[in-house]
């Protein structure tokens, strides 16, 4: 997905934003209805009212999709696990919680809710049939998203990680076998197998001449596959990482600047002369706070020769930071969760380091070196 989304605003306190990318699976799905489904299932209706409703039910599938969503969050809130945002995109919709759960009950729960909310809803849609007309564009509406979320809830009850039906999958194992790591990489390998058949499915298609239908299921099955495998090697990291601290990975020789100081003189001189992507900001010889790449890039290159550091820096009021004794994989849920890239690390009221991403990555190569 791209980097930037556009904000829609907030559902539970949960901000719901659009990938992109939504606009050409919108595009592509209100013109599918418009020019072939609508068409074929009532063809006395105007030709306008064909592309009003292939629009007006693209935009109540994903109104469904988004409910599909807010399911999921709604039960992940109730488990105390905060929910950072919900994006609608080209496959649907994603419910980013800000970490895994921890307990087989609680990831059953987060998982089942989608699909519960997507299956109540196509029964709520053919429970309005009998309130049209035949050959209503109301009832057509009513029969699509009838059908369409109960596919939704079905296809997504499909055992292959990270679809629903994974998690819940692995929710089962994770409560039989009591063991989480073990859970996730079978419903993972579960996932990749489910994916490899989305891809054969995908590739007959394409043979049989259903060349369009065929490229999006293989296009689905890569993302499945990827996903699944993502999951895999998340896996594999904490399997290496775990119990290991932050003071084994944290960068202890860091670059400290004056807070008065000006922001294209070090930017000449520590980002580009030494290759650095942060800075340590000390005012009165005190930690004051953080200078990021990510901050200095915010400031249009004009303004840079005048800025001072104190500008423009993340303030230490502002910064989450982490103790040499938290664990590695805390520190990077805690990169996660408030999207930064590195973390001072505080003994007392002094910073002894700075744990960034570059440095887990550092870390993690030392350990497969050495076995």
């Amino acid at each position: 997905m791209f980097k930037q989304n556009i904000y829609l605003g907030r559902i539970l306190g949960i901000p719901i934003s659009l990938d992109f990318s939504w606009f050409l699976i919108f595009v592509l799905l209100s013109w599918t209805l418009a020019v072939s489904y609508y068409p074929t299932e009532f063809k006395d209706w105007p030709g306008y009212l064909y592309w009003l409703m292939g629009s007006v039910t693209a935009l109540l599938l994903f109104g469904s999709v988004l409910l599909h969503e807010l399911g999921h969050s709604f039960v992940a809130l109730r488990f105390h696990l905060p929910v950072k945002s919900i994006t609608l995109f080209i496959f649907g919709g994603v419910a980013q919680i800000s970490r895994e759960p921890r307990s087989p009950r609680a990831e059953f729960g987060i998982a089942i809710a989608g699909p519960v909310v997507s299956l109540l809803l196509g029964i709520f849609f053919y429970l309005l049939k009998p309130l049209f007309a035949a050959n209503s564009p109301l009832l057509a509406l009513a029969e699509y998203l009838s059908y369409i979320n109960i596919l939704l809830a079905a296809f997504n009850l499909i055992p292959g990680f990270p679809l629903d039906g994974g998690r819940v999958f692995r929710a089962i194992v994770w409560a039989i076998s009591g063991n989480m790591r073990k859970a996730t990489v079978i419903a993972g390998t579960v996932g990749r197998i489910v994916a490899f058949i989305f891809i054969y499915i995908g590739v007959m298609q394409i043979f049989a001449g259903r060349v369009a239908d065929g490229l999006w299921i293989i296009f689905i099955g890569w993302f499945l596959e990827s996903a699944a495998s993502a999951q895999i090697h998340q896996q594999e990291i904490h399997d290496l990482i775990a119990h290991h601290r932050v003071e084994e990975a944290m960068n202890r020789h860091f670059a400290i600047i004056p807070s008065s100081a000006l922001l294209q003189d070090l930017i000449n001189h520590h980002i580009i002369g030494e290759g650095r992507r942060y800075l340590i900001v000390l005012k009165d010889d005190e930690f004051a706070g953080l200078l990021t790449l990510h901050r200095i890039k915010e400031i249009p290159p004009q303004d840079r020769v005048s800025a001072t550091v104190d500008q423009v820096m993340v303030p230490m009021s502002e910064l989450k930071w982490i103790s040499p004794d938290t664990e590695i994989w805390e520190a990077l849920q805690e990169m996660d969760r408030d999207g930064v890239n590195q973390l001072p690390v505080m003994e007392g009221e002094n910073i002894i380091g700075v744990l960034s991403r570059e440095d887990v990555i550092s870390f993690l190569r030392k350990l497969k070196e050495t076995g």
